[in-house]
């Protein structure tokens, strides 16, 4: 009965001076609310980037030069795709492709467009998961045995260079030789490694006779980067491991020489980007809650005005027989229910700032009920905090002091 009157008369308190209570629990709403919209953009973030690597295959591995160790030269060639692709060298891994790729002047009818011309290997577009094709259809084997001239474009390459015409069967010049177009990919949009949507992939073997003829110390033909995927994200260690192994055979490195590779795995890659977003959103985070703290000190503030305002009140109640403890703890309690109050309605505000936030910036907003937890309690610890004070110094007044109190 005692806690239930001592919410009632703290709600009549707050209400009394309605204004004031509202500007005080203001300082606690906006706290609450900029946690809870900042950590939601922050997580939308996260989990937009994850998905974006994630949606390219988690369990994919690039292999490519490092020219620090390599001497300056191109250190990876199709011998190695070879050598990696066999499954008793490699059991953990399913599928191997290769890319070189460079600026190129691509012309039809006139109309010129600079971009990125690819020389893939036949399964380079499925591995990543660009093989959903407009029209036409995907490079073969065939094509590459063939050091064949035919080219698939990106689909802003293909409105780029034809506009609304149909582009398959036609030809387009690239270093000034003509590429028959076979296929024009569906869109991409924006991926984690660029627009490939303006890309224009011809065979790999095309590409390193035409195009790009660097070559390995060794003197073969080399590729940019080498793309393997593991059997399973779960083998995806186990594959980098083997194809260290591999490739160290192949370019005969003693045991004191460095790899004149580096290996990259998009599951070493997820690790990284999630710690550091979520390194970011912890920061923001931290920022939001210092508004916490100043709402903290607004409610203190304004509570020992109103100790000072009802001192005659205390008296009185010390009179007739109120123990110490029950000031405390009616004092606190109008402390605590003033961020309490704020808090909820922060979460309000915040909820509504962070799907509006999220819709304007075209963004995901991820609002975590764990966090919503988190700055209510926080909001509630504040008031307890802060209110600790003016409900000790309000309980610690002498009856006989507060009754001649003007």
């Amino acid at each position: 009965m005692n806690f239930t009157e001592s919410i009632l008369t703290a709600l009549d308190s707050i209400t009394a001076n309605k204004m004031r209570s509202i500007l005080t629990m203001l300082g606690v709403i906006i706290g609450v609310a900029a946690v809870i919209a900042l950590m939601a953009l922050g997580k939308g973030v996260t989990a937009d980037v994850t998905g974006e690597i994630s949606s390219l295959g988690a369990n994919l591995i690039m292999i490519s030069t490092d020219k620090d160790n390599s001497g300056g030269y191109a250190a990876l060639s199709m011998s190695d795709v070879e050598a990696i692709s066999n499954p008793l060298n490699a059991p953990a891994v399913s599928d191997v492709s290769a890319i070189v790729q460079g600026r190129q002047e691509v012309v039809y009818n006139g109309d010129s467009l600079e971009t990125t011309v690819a020389g893939v290997s036949a399964n380079y577009l499925r591995m990543n998961n660009m093989d959903e094709f407009q029209v036409g259809d995907d490079l073969i084997q065939t094509d590459l045995n063939a050091k064949a001239r035919v080219a698939v474009l990106g689909s802003d390459a293909a409105v780029e260079l034809f506009g609304d015409d149909h582009a398959i069967g036609k030809s387009i010049k690239i270093n000034g030789v003509d590429y028959e177009v076979v296929g024009v990919l569906a869109s991409q949009g924006q991926t984690f490694i660029g627009n490939v949507d303006e890309n224009i992939f011809i065979p790999l073997t095309t590409a390193q006779v035409r195009l790009y003829p660097a070559r390995t110390r060794s003197g073969e033909r080399a590729v940019d980067t080498i793309i393997a995927q593991a059997v399973s994200e779960d083998q995806a260690a186990k594959a980098e491991t083997q194809i260290t192994a591999i490739l160290r055979d192949e370019h005969k490195l003693a045991a004191k020489d460095d790899d004149d590779f580096t290996i990259f795995s998009q599951t070493a890659l997820l690790d990284t980007v999630s710690t550091i977003t979520g390194a970011l959103t912890a920061f923001l985070g931290a920022i939001a809650a210092i508004s916490l703290l100043v709402g903290g000190i607004g409610i203190m503030n304004i509570m020992l005005v109103s100790v000072t305002e009802r001192t005659r009140e205390i008296g009185i109640r010390k009179a007739v027989g109120a123990l110490k403890r029950d000031i405390l703890a009616q004092f606190l309690m109008e402390s605590v229910l003033m961020s309490v109050l704020g808090g909820l309605l922060g979460i309000a505000l915040g909820w509504t700032l962070a799907l509006a936030g999220g819709k304007a910036l075209s963004m995901t907003t991820v609002v975590d009920p764990l966090t919503v937890l988190l700055a209510a309690g926080f909001a509630a610890a504040v008031g307890l905090i802060f209110g600790l004070y003016p409900a000790w110094r309000a309980a610690s007044l002498q009856p006989i002091e507060a009754l001649r109190y003007e």
